[in-house]
């Protein structure tokens, strides 16, 4: 579906290919499922409206686990804490990264639900029940950063202020609609995508140029080929949204 605003009405059957999978492999050879719940660097594709209640339906029937890569959902992107949390569907292991620190320090955590810990913690009492010998594992640095980025969120709000700005992050977005080249615009929290037709021979250089334009500009934006990828800052205002489309409006507009 183009142009769609938050999560379509198509393509929740698309979940039902894993049962394909399934039969051809038997259950006992799939492990797990891992999925972005919006996926980021392909394009912010967004799940259709069930997608993700189907595949946990599927992976509870068959005996999978669900994993949930929010490194870049997590810590109020989608307007929540956790796309888990915007979108009602829990995952057996959730990883996160980015957001945990601001990205200012490198840090990511795995949650798991109380089955998966409960069976790491089995074993010899003299045995570290979950070995890993990472040379960076638990650095205070990094937990310390940690600790504060979480800390500002919930002083300043920035869930509640990236769920607010949303509204006017989706209008300004789906304003590029009749710009030239533009063929897709999608979005969900504050994770937009602008897509543009590829130019006869040359994928990606329009997305580049616009990406060069912009930066030229003074604002940085993201492509992903001929995919404009857009995450504002959380507490963005109306007027740091206005600036950034009209910098990516006139880059289009500039296009050969």
């Amino acid at each position: 579906m183009a142009y769609c605003r938050g999560q379509p009405h198509w393509g929740a059957h698309l979940a039902d290919d894993l049962e394909r999978l399934v039969h051809l492999h038997d259950a006992y050879g799939i492990a797990a499922v891992i999925v972005e719940p919006v996926a980021g660097s392909t394009g912010i594709l967004v799940p259709p409206i069930g997608y993700l209640q189907r595949l946990r339906e599927l992976c509870d029937r068959y005996g999978i686990l669900l994993i949930f890569d929010e490194v870049i959902t997590a810590f109020g992107r989608v307007g929540a804490a956790f796309a888990a949390e915007r979108f009602g569907v829990l995952p057996d292991i959730l990883t996160t990264a980015k957001g945990l620190t601001n990205g200012v320090i490198p840090m990511g955590a795995v949650l798991v639900r109380e089955g998966i810990y409960q069976a790491l913690m089995q074993g010899p009492a003299e045995a570290v029940e979950f070995f890993h010998g990472y040379t960076y594992s638990g650095h205070p640095v990094a937990a310390a950063a940690g600790l504060a980025t979480l800390s500002a969120y919930e002083e300043e709000g920035s869930f509640e202020q990236a769920k607010a700005l949303e509204p006017r992050f989706e209008e300004a977005l789906h304003s590029l609609r009749d710009e030239p080249h533009v063929i897709d615009i999608r979005n969900i929290g504050l994770m937009g995508g602008v897509e543009l037709a590829p130019r006869a021979g040359e994928p990606g250089v329009r997305g580049f140029d616009v990406f060069r334009d912009c930066f030229e500009q003074g604002v940085v934006i993201r492509n992903g080929g001929d995919t404009l990828q857009f995450a504002p800052f959380l507490n963005s205002n109306n007027e740091e949204l206005e600036r950034t489309f009209d910098c990516v409006r006139n880059a289009l507009r500039r296009l050969h």
